[in-house]
């Protein structure tokens, strides 16, 4: 996606800024407007966050919609509802794992069966293989992730990278060089508060 906007915006680029903003949060355009859903978006608010002002945000509008291939494109954007980032909040692990682009497929296979395998509640599974990024793999679990399941994610080829997003804070302790534990301290503090009289 990012080489279609390259190229249709090489010329633009106040205008390619905008687009990208546009995709990457799946607003849309339509009738000469921008919308989350169904949701209208303010063009002033639009333009302040992206920091460009309205003019480029309307200038953007108007080309996208006058420029077949992109109208197309930018019509059918929505966002995607995601549990990543409130899994720590709610007692659940996220597995950010990056993975070899050439291995991507058949890397992305074995994991899942792995989890199937281990028995491991999935919630979620979430991918992004683009060209421009580093090819990863969310997957959101109910509970946490046992550690020899944990050891044997790392020994899967085309692994090269784990992020563990989790609420336990004792997770640092089985982290190796190609892996990271962030862990949620507002559910550490939760837990704390719910102990406290």
């Amino acid at each position: 996606m990012m080489l279609i906007l390259e190229a249709y915006f090489k010329n633009y680029p106040a205008r390619r800024k905008v687009a990208e903003f546009l995709f990457e949060n799946g607003l849309s355009v339509k009738n000469g407007k921008i919308y989350l859903k169904e949701v209208e978006v303010p063009i002033s608010e639009l333009a302040r966050v992206i920091g460009v002002n309205r003019k480029i945000v309307y200038h953007t509008i108007d080309y996208i919609e006058k420029t077949y291939p992109l109208k197309l494109i930018f019509e059918r954007l929505n966002p995607l509802p995601s549990l990543i980032d409130v899994a720590p909040l709610m007692g659940w692990e996220v597995l950010e794992i990056e993975l070899e682009k050439e291995t991507y497929l058949e890397s992305f296979s074995r994991i899942l069966s792995m989890l199937s395998d281990n028995r491991v509640p999935v919630m979620e599974v979430f991918s992004r293989n683009l060209r421009e990024e580093p090819s990863k793999l969310y997957v959101v679990i109910d509970g946490v992730l046992p550690v020899e399941v944990f050891a044997k994610l790392k020994k899967i080829s085309g692994f090269q990278k784990l992020i563990l997003h989790t609420p336990e804070k004792n997770k640092e302790k089985i982290v190796c060089n190609y892996c990271e534990v962030k862990y949620c301290p507002k559910r550490i503090l939760l837990d704390r508060m719910a102990v406290s009289p």
